[in-house]
């Protein structure tokens, strides 16, 4: 529906912290003419907490207008509140997201039904593709199974985003027919091994190619290769463990001439240390020459 890679994008900002949307495009640009099939905008890599709902609509429009004819562009449209998600969702599908990513409430930890009818009343209001967004880690609850089974009954749930290690319930996901995509990069590879269609990616800004060709080695049936490869990129998995995301990953694109800007806070620069532990995964790679 969406592809296999999708990047996470980061949001571009100037000196005074406003949106830079005009490397935001260029950036755009860049991951969908290297191995990305599509982007999601507005995500917590996107720096969503902190962006208006203006920002967002902004910020779709624009990845739209930059890849929209080669590209899927999904919009991050959840959020803690209920109404507000339903509110730009609708933003989304008017401006003609293909598909929107909505985390699960977080911090105010609903019960399971209070999760399942918070997807029920977002997907009333549009058809356009949703994916359930799952990450236990940083929303403190988790999509359990007889919840995915539920979300898997409403018709617009096409796919989820999965940052939980567990195998058994990411089995149980493909096994309800929804599209399964790692929301951790290292999760990319059990995923691939047990049939899933891809991932939603951070790593992407810097190893695109590289990870579009392990998704197709392994719809190719290729395991071995999209293993080899997997080996290939620690590096880029340790990039991402520097710092809290997406501080690591701004760090990284400026080193590789990407002008994305600093962060809102209470997002923080990376400090000297880790920019030099950036360098080091970027040197690794291959991506830059050690000093």
């Amino acid at each position: 529906m969406l592809g296999r890679v999708l990047t996470a994008i980061v949001t571009p900002f100037r000196e005074d912290r406003s949106v830079d949307l005009d490397a935001f495009q260029d950036l755009a640009r860049h991951l969908v003419d290297h191995g990305s099939d599509g982007i999601v905008v507005a995500g917590t890599t996107g720096e969503s907490p902190t962006l208006s709902d203006d920002e967002r609509r902004d910020l779709v429009r624009a990845a739209i207008e930059a890849v929209g004819d080669d590209a899927s562009v999904v919009a991050g449209t959840g959020t803690y509140s209920t109404e507000h998600s339903i509110h730009l969702t609708r933003g989304a599908a008017e401006l003609g997201a293909d598909a929107v990513l909505v985390v699960t409430p977080y911090y105010n930890k609903p019960p399971q039904r209070g999760i399942v009818a918070h997807f029920e009343a977002i997907a009333r209001v549009t058809d356009v593709p949703v994916v359930v967004y799952n990450i236990p880690g940083r929303v403190v609850l988790n999509i359990e199974p007889e919840t995915m089974s539920r979300l898997a009954e409403i018709a617009t749930v096409r796919a989820v985003k999965q940052a939980n290690d567990d195998l058994g319930q990411a089995r149980h996901i493909l096994e309800l027919g929804l599209d399964l995509y790692a929301g951790d990069d290292n999760f990319m590879l059990p995923f691939l091994e047990l049939g899933g269609r891809g991932g939603v990616c951070v790593h992407t800004h810097v190893v695109g190619p590289q990870v579009a060709e392990q998704a197709q080695a392994a719809a190719d049936g290729d395991l071995d290769r999209a293993r080899e490869i997997d080996r290939a990129l620690q590096p880029a998995y340790d990039l991402l463990k520097v710092q809290t995301n997406p501080i690591a990953i701004k760090a990284a694109l400026r080193l590789l001439g990407h002008p994305v800007g600093g962060h809102r806070l209470p997002l923080v620069d990376a400090t000297e240390d880790e920019v030099a532990q950036v360098r080091g995964c970027l040197e690794r790679l291959g991506l830059l020459v050690a000093a």
